[in-house]
């Protein structure tokens, strides 16, 4: 992607009802058959991927990494701190809202996918369609659109007949990968392999490492390095000892502790940024005892989330609204639950159970190995809890068998309360706020409440960004506060540390990356 030629968004280039509109041992990793060709990336992630290649059927962040690599994307979005109304062209070289419920895109030409069909207008149908339906795993809101094919590389997404505004879209087209119309028709193939525009196309899946290679037909030219071997290793020491020893090239998900190895130890590089994603505690609403919505509120009482940020060090950030400060809308939002046992206390005698007394043994799920500190902070989340006499048991679990236990299920979901964190690569804070709170979703937490339904329905609807901005920050966030269907405790900081021989890679704030213009000495 070339960053030089960003396209900023704003109101003055909209026209119509678009003005205004913000815009250890680790030699596995290396396939000689590719390592002979050049020096190829050995990337090391900190979560395993799914085994389904179908963008819209999972959503888990290694997966969407991955993707980075492989696919392109209409727009990116950079996200980074103030600017959360950038867009850079990428598929798109132009968009422009027509009427309320009608986005059209330009496309670019001479682009081709790895299996060498031409990419068009066709592509952007079939992928909107498709993966926009409730019923994909990784839905992609507001909800189901039309795409209109105006003609080879012109498209025009219609929104009339679902009955919301368009432009919910303009920050949505850099979260959605962009699939081949004709895999889109074979699902088996869909989900065999991944098949995109990027600069790195599928070769084959080792084991616990996905074999990448330079697409020679990428439209920004073959990228410099000839690979991408991009595994799963999910002990962030074992990470760190691999970039130590020369065996890997880059890693994420680093704590502290780790950061100041790979200081101290010299010849590495560090970026850090302010993530999209939040880290949740979430309450299973849909049972017993938090559909009580006072426990909800005297279990965010009972916690002080100043200790979580400091056991955190460098891999957190505060944050007291729903969505990451680098999002469209955030706020700090004036009556975030806070640290206060006396009022923990009086919603738990109001709500039948003095002292917690009454209340059942409660399982809090967290994971080891992906997010830092998790377990560290989970067991002083669980000692705090405790304290006020909610009789919690902390299950903690490896990132697979966590990851089987995340969503909410009839009947409610395992658990009374999880941790997870949840990243999305656009400033849209409707992957985030409708994708958890809305009645229609209930990923998680399992809310349902017609009240919070009816504000994420106004914001959603609310043509103008800056009111809809007043919306999400003046009501959406205080009703969140009040309903407390999870509690948001920090905003992660992504760390990714690299040799010093690997220049010009680009980090999104998602954990997502760019390695089409990267070096490797």
């Amino acid at each position: 992607m070339e960053f030089s030629r960003r396209t900023f968004l704003k109101s003055s280039a909209l026209a119509g009802v678009a003005a205004g509109l913000p815009v250890l041992n680790t030699s596995f990793l290396v396939d000689p058959a590719h390592a002979a060709a050049g020096k190829v990336l050995n990337f090391l992630s900190a979560e395993n991927l799914t085994g389904n290649w179908d963008p819209s059927s999972h959503t888990t962040l290694a997966q969407i990494n991955l993707e980075s690599f492989v696919f392109g994307y209409l727009t990116r979005a950079p996200m980074e701190p103030g600017k959360s109304d950038e867009l850079v062209m990428e598929l798109a070289t132009d968009m422009k809202l027509i009427d309320e419920h009608t986005l059209e895109f330009k496309l670019r030409e001479g682009v081709t996918f790895h299996d060498g069909k031409p990419f068009g207008a066709e592509d952007v149908k079939a992928t909107f369609e498709y993966a926009s339906q409730p019923d994909r795993p990784a839905a992609w809101y507001p909800g189901p659109c039309e795409v209109e094919v105006v003609s080879e590389h012109v498209a025009r997404v219609k929104t009339d007949k679902a009955g919301y505004p368009a432009s919910l879209f303009w920050f949505l087209s850099a979260f959605l990968p962009i699939m081949s119309a004709k895999d889109v028709a074979d699902k088996k193939a869909l989900s065999a392999r991944p098949n995109g525009t990027g600069g790195f196309k599928f070769v084959k899946q080792d084991g616990n490492t996905t074999v990448l290679e330079a697409f020679d037909g990428f439209y920004l030219g073959k990228p410099t390095i000839p690979g991408i071997n991009f595994s799963f290793n999910g002990d962030a020491t074992t990470r760190t000892l691999a970039l130590l020893n020369g065996e890997a090239d880059l890693i994420e998900r680093l704590e502290a502790e780790q950061v100041k190895t790979i200081e101290d130890a010299g010849g590495f590089k560090l970026h850090k940024a302010v993530s999209v994603e939040n880290k949740y505690l979430w309450f299973r609403c849909s049972k017993p005892p938090f559909n009580d919505v006072r426990l909800r509120q005297a279990a965010a009482h009972a916690i002080d989330r100043s200790v979580i940020l400091d056991i955190l060090g460098v891999s957190g950030h505060p944050s007291n609204a729903w969505i990451s400060p680098v999002k469209f809308g955030y706020v700090d939002t004036p009556n975030y639950p806070k640290f206060d046992p006396d009022q923990c206390q009086k919603l738990l005698a109001e709500a039948g159970f003095p002292k917690g007394q009454g209340l059942p043994e409660l399982e809090y799920i967290t994971s080891v190995g992906f997010y830092p500190k998790t377990k560290e902070y989970g067991e002083v989340i669980t000692s705090m809890l405790q304290d006020q006499g909610f009789p919690v048991k902390l299950n903690v679990m490896e990132v697979a068998a966590w990851n089987e236990r995340l969503y909410d299920r009839p009947g409610g979901g395992p658990g009374h309360m999880i941790d997870c964190g949840w990243s999305t690569g656009s400033p849209e804070p409707d992957l985030v706020l409708r994708t958890h709170f809305h009645s229609s979703s209930k990923r998680i937490c399992g809310i349902e409440d017609k009240e919070l339904d009816a504000v994420l329905d106004k914001e959603r609807n609310t043509l103008d960004p800056a009111q809809r901005k007043a919306v999400i920050q003046n009501e959406v966030m205080p009703m969140l506060a009040d309903k407390v269907p999870s509690l948001s405790l920090f905003t992660s900081v992504f760390i990714h540390a690299m040799r010093n021989g690997l220049d010009g890679m680009y980090f999104y704030p998602n954990g997502m990356m760019d390695a089409n213009k990267s070096t490797l000495a």
